[in-house]
Protein backbone atom coordinates (compact mmCIF):
# COMPACT_ATOMS: atom_id res chain seq x y z
CA UNK A 1 0.00 0.00 0.00
CA UNK A 2 1.18 3.89 -0.23
CA UNK A 3 1.51 5.45 2.81
CA UNK A 4 -1.61 8.11 1.89
CA UNK A 5 -3.60 5.49 1.49
CA UNK A 6 -4.03 4.55 4.72
CA UNK A 7 -6.17 5.97 7.57
CA UNK A 8 -5.09 8.51 9.34
CA UNK A 9 -2.44 8.45 12.69
CA UNK A 10 -1.38 11.01 15.18
CA UNK A 11 1.22 13.48 14.09
CA UNK A 12 4.54 12.02 14.20
CA UNK A 13 7.41 13.85 16.58
CA UNK A 14 10.47 15.46 14.70
CA UNK A 15 12.42 12.18 15.57
CA UNK A 16 9.87 9.87 14.52
CA UNK A 17 9.43 11.57 11.35
CA UNK A 18 13.42 11.54 10.85
CA UNK A 19 12.95 7.77 11.42
CA UNK A 20 9.63 7.45 9.00
CA UNK A 21 11.41 8.97 6.34
CA UNK A 22 14.65 6.91 6.98
CA UNK A 23 12.65 3.76 6.86
CA UNK A 24 11.11 4.59 3.81
CA UNK A 25 14.20 6.32 2.17
CA UNK A 26 15.93 2.18 2.94
CA UNK A 27 13.37 0.35 1.20
CA UNK A 28 14.06 -0.75 -2.21
CA UNK A 29 11.53 -3.26 -3.31
CA UNK A 30 7.41 -3.12 -3.11
CA UNK A 31 6.63 -6.99 -1.30
CA UNK A 32 3.41 -8.55 -2.29
CA UNK A 33 0.70 -7.10 -0.42
CA UNK A 34 -1.32 -9.39 1.50
CA UNK A 35 -4.75 -9.02 3.63
CA UNK A 36 -5.43 -10.66 6.64
CA UNK A 37 -8.31 -8.80 7.62
CA UNK A 38 -10.76 -5.92 6.64
CA UNK A 39 -8.99 -2.90 7.98
CA UNK A 40 -6.41 -1.69 5.98
CA UNK A 41 -4.09 -1.92 8.73
CA UNK A 42 -4.80 -5.59 8.74
CA UNK A 43 -1.86 -6.56 6.03
CA UNK A 44 1.27 -7.92 5.78
CA UNK A 45 4.42 -7.20 2.37
CA UNK A 46 5.62 -10.53 1.49
CA UNK A 47 8.57 -10.87 -0.16
CA UNK A 48 9.69 -14.18 -1.33
CA UNK A 49 13.04 -15.70 -1.67
CA UNK A 50 15.08 -16.34 -5.18
CA UNK A 51 16.39 -19.41 -3.65
CA UNK A 52 14.65 -20.32 -0.56
CA UNK A 53 15.74 -22.65 1.67
CA UNK A 54 12.30 -22.41 4.11
CA UNK A 55 13.34 -20.13 6.83
CA UNK A 56 11.02 -17.17 7.52
CA UNK A 57 11.11 -14.28 9.12
CA UNK A 58 8.21 -12.12 9.87
CA UNK A 59 8.80 -8.74 11.44
CA UNK A 60 6.37 -6.32 13.51
CA UNK A 61 7.51 -2.32 13.26
CA UNK A 62 7.67 -0.30 15.84
CA UNK A 63 5.80 3.41 16.32
CA UNK A 64 4.98 3.47 20.26
CA UNK A 65 2.11 1.27 19.35
CA UNK A 66 0.11 5.00 17.81
CA UNK A 67 2.42 5.02 14.76
CA UNK A 68 3.76 2.80 12.30
CA UNK A 69 3.15 1.26 8.95
CA UNK A 70 4.28 -2.46 7.58
CA UNK A 71 6.51 -0.62 5.24
CA UNK A 72 8.70 0.62 7.77
CA UNK A 73 10.14 -3.07 7.88
CA UNK A 74 10.69 -3.75 3.91
CA UNK A 75 13.84 -1.87 3.74
CA UNK A 76 15.00 -5.35 5.71
CA UNK A 77 13.68 -7.49 2.76
CA UNK A 78 16.71 -7.71 0.27
CA UNK A 79 19.25 -9.02 3.55
CA UNK A 80 17.05 -11.78 4.20
CA UNK A 81 15.99 -13.15 0.70
CA UNK A 82 19.43 -12.78 -1.14
CA UNK A 83 20.21 -15.47 2.24
CA UNK A 84 17.16 -17.80 1.00
CA UNK A 85 14.78 -16.35 4.07
CA UNK A 86 11.05 -15.71 3.33
CA UNK A 87 10.54 -12.25 4.89
CA UNK A 88 7.33 -10.57 5.88
CA UNK A 89 6.62 -7.36 7.69
CA UNK A 90 3.50 -7.32 9.73
CA UNK A 91 0.95 -4.71 10.10
CA UNK A 92 -1.82 -4.13 12.95
CA UNK A 93 -4.46 -1.66 14.15
CA UNK A 94 -2.88 1.31 16.33
CA UNK A 95 -4.08 2.65 19.39
CA UNK A 96 -5.81 5.27 20.46
CA UNK A 97 -8.72 3.95 18.28
CA UNK A 98 -7.33 0.18 19.11
CA UNK A 99 -6.35 -0.81 22.58
CA UNK A 100 -4.77 -3.37 23.98
CA UNK A 101 -4.80 -6.26 23.22
CA UNK A 102 -6.15 -5.93 19.20
CA UNK A 103 -2.32 -5.22 18.89
CA UNK A 104 -1.01 -8.54 19.51
CA UNK A 105 -4.23 -9.96 18.64
CA UNK A 106 -3.97 -8.35 14.97
CA UNK A 107 -0.27 -9.69 14.90
CA UNK A 108 -1.14 -13.47 15.79
CA UNK A 109 -3.91 -13.32 12.76
CA UNK A 110 -0.96 -12.04 10.51
CA UNK A 111 0.98 -14.65 11.56
CA UNK A 112 -1.35 -17.56 11.83
CA UNK A 113 -2.03 -16.05 7.43
CA UNK A 114 1.45 -16.50 6.86
CA UNK A 115 1.48 -19.81 7.82
CA UNK A 116 -1.13 -20.96 5.45
CA UNK A 117 0.58 -19.34 2.40
CA UNK A 118 4.12 -19.16 2.97
CA UNK A 119 4.46 -22.46 1.80
CA UNK A 120 3.42 -21.55 -1.89
CA UNK A 121 6.19 -18.85 -1.76
CA UNK A 122 9.05 -21.42 -0.74
CA UNK A 123 8.90 -20.75 3.02
CA UNK A 124 8.10 -23.36 5.54
CA UNK A 125 5.47 -23.49 8.44
CA UNK A 126 7.22 -25.09 10.55
CA UNK A 127 10.79 -22.86 10.46
CA UNK A 128 8.84 -19.32 11.35
CA UNK A 129 10.78 -16.88 13.19
CA UNK A 130 8.81 -13.78 14.72
CA UNK A 131 10.90 -10.27 15.44
CA UNK A 132 9.86 -6.56 15.41
CA UNK A 133 11.60 -2.84 16.77
CA UNK A 134 10.68 -1.87 19.43
CA UNK A 135 6.37 -1.76 19.69
CA UNK A 136 6.85 -4.50 17.56
CA UNK A 137 9.08 -6.21 19.67
CA UNK A 138 6.92 -6.28 22.38
CA UNK A 139 4.19 -7.71 20.17
CA UNK A 140 6.59 -10.39 19.07
CA UNK A 141 8.04 -11.16 22.57
CA UNK A 142 4.71 -11.59 23.97
CA UNK A 143 3.35 -13.65 21.72
CA UNK A 144 6.56 -16.08 21.62
CA UNK A 145 6.01 -16.34 25.58
CA UNK A 146 2.37 -16.76 25.59
CA UNK A 147 0.27 -19.91 24.59
CA UNK A 148 -3.50 -18.95 24.60
CA UNK A 149 -3.04 -17.26 20.94
CA UNK A 150 -2.19 -20.28 19.23
CA UNK A 151 -4.39 -22.80 21.34
CA UNK A 152 -7.31 -20.36 20.16
CA UNK A 153 -6.66 -20.92 17.00
CA UNK A 154 -6.71 -24.68 17.14
CA UNK A 155 -3.00 -25.32 17.03
CA UNK A 156 -1.50 -27.00 20.16
CA UNK A 157 1.99 -25.93 20.11
CA UNK A 158 3.46 -22.51 19.53
CA UNK A 159 3.76 -22.06 15.82
CA UNK A 160 6.90 -20.07 16.25
CA UNK A 161 10.49 -21.24 16.37
CA UNK A 162 12.07 -18.36 18.15
CA UNK A 163 12.27 -14.53 18.17
CA UNK A 164 14.40 -11.95 17.33
CA UNK A 165 13.28 -8.50 19.00
CA UNK A 166 15.13 -5.63 18.77
CA UNK A 167 15.30 -2.63 21.05
CA UNK A 168 11.64 -4.45 22.51
CA UNK A 169 9.64 -3.68 25.31
CA UNK A 170 9.26 -6.54 27.91
CA UNK A 171 7.25 -4.65 30.94
CA UNK A 172 4.77 -2.26 31.95
CA UNK A 173 4.52 -2.79 35.55
CA UNK A 174 6.05 -0.82 38.64
CA UNK A 175 9.31 -1.74 38.05
CA UNK A 176 9.66 -0.84 34.27
CA UNK A 177 10.87 2.46 34.30
CA UNK A 178 8.91 3.83 31.24
CA UNK A 179 8.27 7.54 31.44
CA UNK A 180 4.58 6.87 31.10
CA UNK A 181 2.00 4.39 30.61
CA UNK A 182 1.34 4.00 26.90
CA UNK A 183 -1.64 4.84 26.08
CA UNK A 184 -2.42 1.50 23.87
CA UNK A 185 -2.80 0.09 27.42
CA UNK A 186 -6.18 1.74 27.79
CA UNK A 187 -7.24 2.76 31.82
CA UNK A 188 -5.12 2.38 34.13
CA UNK A 189 -5.00 -1.50 35.34
CA UNK A 190 -2.64 -3.83 37.03
CA UNK A 191 -3.98 -6.81 35.66
CA UNK A 192 -3.61 -5.47 32.14
CA UNK A 193 -0.07 -4.71 32.56
CA UNK A 194 1.00 -7.62 33.82
CA UNK A 195 -0.69 -9.51 31.05
CA UNK A 196 1.04 -7.16 28.45
CA UNK A 197 4.16 -7.37 29.69
CA UNK A 198 5.90 -10.88 28.33
CA UNK A 199 8.42 -10.65 31.42
CA UNK A 200 5.29 -11.68 33.50
CA UNK A 201 4.35 -15.31 33.96
CA UNK A 202 6.66 -16.78 31.19
CA UNK A 203 4.37 -19.14 29.84
CA UNK A 204 7.17 -20.68 27.54
CA UNK A 205 10.72 -19.46 26.98
CA UNK A 206 11.70 -20.53 23.22
CA UNK A 207 14.67 -19.36 21.67
CA UNK A 208 15.66 -15.65 21.88
CA UNK A 209 17.90 -13.16 19.83
CA UNK A 210 17.49 -10.38 22.10
CA UNK A 211 19.18 -7.06 20.91
CA UNK A 212 19.30 -3.13 21.81
CA UNK A 213 21.79 -0.52 21.10
CA UNK A 214 24.31 0.98 23.06
CA UNK A 215 22.86 4.37 23.21
CA UNK A 216 19.02 2.84 23.17
CA UNK A 217 16.76 3.90 25.80
CA UNK A 218 17.87 3.19 29.51
CA UNK A 219 14.74 1.51 30.43
CA UNK A 220 14.92 -0.50 27.49
CA UNK A 221 18.43 -1.97 27.90
CA UNK A 222 17.73 -2.70 31.87
CA UNK A 223 14.41 -4.24 30.49
CA UNK A 224 16.52 -6.35 27.70
CA UNK A 225 18.65 -7.72 31.09
CA UNK A 226 15.83 -8.71 33.06
CA UNK A 227 14.13 -10.52 30.09
CA UNK A 228 17.01 -12.83 29.19
CA UNK A 229 17.21 -13.93 32.46
CA UNK A 230 14.00 -14.84 32.63
CA UNK A 231 14.37 -16.46 29.85
CA UNK A 232 17.26 -18.15 30.83
CA UNK A 233 15.80 -19.39 34.57
CA UNK A 234 12.99 -21.05 32.64
CA UNK A 235 15.24 -22.96 30.11
CA UNK A 236 15.66 -21.02 27.18
CA UNK A 237 18.01 -20.32 25.07
CA UNK A 238 19.33 -16.66 24.66
CA UNK A 239 21.69 -14.90 22.01
CA UNK A 240 21.89 -10.85 23.49
CA UNK A 241 23.55 -8.41 21.15
CA UNK A 242 24.16 -4.94 21.84
CA UNK A 243 24.98 -2.66 19.06
CA UNK A 244 28.19 -0.27 19.76
CA UNK A 245 27.24 3.35 19.24
CA UNK A 246 24.38 3.15 18.26
CA UNK A 247 20.55 4.69 19.15
CA UNK A 248 17.00 3.15 19.49
CA UNK A 249 16.30 4.35 15.61
CA UNK A 250 19.73 3.17 14.62
CA UNK A 251 19.60 -0.01 15.68
CA UNK A 252 16.78 -0.42 13.76
CA UNK A 253 18.48 0.42 10.73
CA UNK A 254 20.90 -2.02 11.39
CA UNK A 255 18.66 -4.72 10.97
CA UNK A 256 18.17 -4.65 7.80
CA UNK A 257 22.03 -4.09 6.98
CA UNK A 258 23.21 -7.16 4.90
CA UNK A 259 26.64 -6.44 5.84
CA UNK A 260 25.96 -5.51 9.74
CA UNK A 261 26.45 -7.63 12.55
CA UNK A 262 22.32 -8.35 13.32
CA UNK A 263 21.62 -9.78 9.99
CA UNK A 264 24.71 -12.10 10.49
CA UNK A 265 23.68 -13.25 13.81
CA UNK A 266 19.75 -13.50 12.95
CA UNK A 267 20.64 -15.55 9.85
CA UNK A 268 22.71 -17.96 12.13
CA UNK A 269 20.29 -17.62 14.52
CA UNK A 270 17.51 -19.44 12.66
CA UNK A 271 19.45 -22.15 11.02
CA UNK A 272 20.14 -23.06 14.64
CA UNK A 273 18.44 -21.99 17.18
CA UNK A 274 18.70 -24.40 19.95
Amino acid sequence: MKIEDYPSQEPLSEVARGYHEGCLARRREEGIDIAYGADPYQRLNLFPAPRPDGRVLAFVHGGGWTNGYKEWMDFMAPAFTRAGVTFASIGYRLAPAFLFPTGPEDVAEGVMHLREIVADHGGDPERLFLGGHSAGGHYAALLATRTSWHRARGIAENPLRGCLPVSGVYDFGPSSALPMRPRFLGPPSDDVDRVASPLEGLERAPPFLIAFGERDFPHLKAQAAKMVQALRERGGTVRQIEFPGLDHFEASYLAGDPDGIWVAEALRFMQDPS
